[in-house]
């Protein structure tokens, strides 16, 4: 996370560096199963495309966006299923060309709204930086369950400190989707960066803590994978309940990870 660029740089970036994975796949490889169940590579990056659509109406064509998601308020699983099929049925180089497109509309949108207005999305209206950085969420978690299925690993850069902020931001996400109730203190939190760079977040002297690289806090409130297998360590009986029900979505929780799943 740069001061000399904004969150939708960073959101054109990572889109970029999760496109450089599927280039010169071959079919077989499109079809390979990711760490998700019942979607391959081709489902993921179809996903992606579509999460690009509904940023870009969302900030460009608001009311566009409100008959696209009203289908999804009834039947949310089978509405995100039917939004794939247009997309599966194209060819890896076609989907991926219309893949480049979504998101970079979506970006120079979100960009042009102004910054202290909102725009809307699935549940409640969101400044158009919080939704940029929610695309990068998205990028991560997605980008990551190919990498996964094809055995590779990602470059990450100082670009995951807007996830950092993210995943801080939506704590009580993960509470609520296991029925909890948040608690009412902050957490502080200090993660490292890729080049070494700390972010802080939440009062100096909280008891509750969480500390350790940002790219595992990351790959933990995204569910990619299971806590056992970061290294964050949590100081405080709440903190060290985060960390197990933590990320950075609404909605259920899912089956996550199995401890062990990955090695590093």
């Amino acid at each position: 996370m740069s001061s000399l660029t904004t969150v939708y740089d960073d959101l054109t970036a990572d889109g970029d560096d999760v496109e450089a994975l599927v280039l010169g796949l071959s079919d077989a490889e499109w079809s390979t199963p990711t760490p998700a169940p019942g979607w391959t590579v081709k489902h993921q990056v179809a996903h992606l495309a579509f999460v690009s659509r509904l940023a870009a109406l969302s900030a460009g064509e608001p009311d566009a966006f409100a008959a696209q998601v009203a289908e999804a308020k009834r039947d949310f699983q089978g509405a995100v299923e039917a939004a794939l099929i247009p997309y599966l049925k194209l060819s890896p180089d076609e989907l991926v060309d219309r893949w480049r497109q979504e998101r970079t509309t979506a970006a120079e949108a979100l960009a042009a709204v102004e910054p202290t207005a909102t725009v809307p999305w699935l549940v409640t209206p969101l400044p158009p930086a919080v939704l940029a950085a929610a695309g990068m969420m998205e990028l991560f978690g997605h980008g990551q369950d190919i990498a996964d299925a094809l055995g590779r690993t990602r470059p990450l850069t100082d670009r995951i400190g807007h996830l950092a902020w993210f995943g801080v931001r939506t704590r009580d996400f993960g509470y609520h989707a296991h029925g909890l109730t948040p608690p009412a203190e902050e957490f502080r939190v200090e993660l490292s960066g890729p080049s070494g760079v700390v972010w802080e977040f939440g009062p100096a002297d909280a008891t509750e803590r969480v500390t350790g690289p940002a790219v595992d806090f990351a790959l933990l409130v995204s569910r990619r994978r299971h806590r056992d297998d970061l290294a964050l360590i949590a100081k405080g009986a709440e903190a060290d309940r985060w960390l197990d029900v933590a990320q950075a979505y609404r909605g259920p929780a899912g089956p996550g990870r199995r401890p062990g799943q990955f090695a590093r």
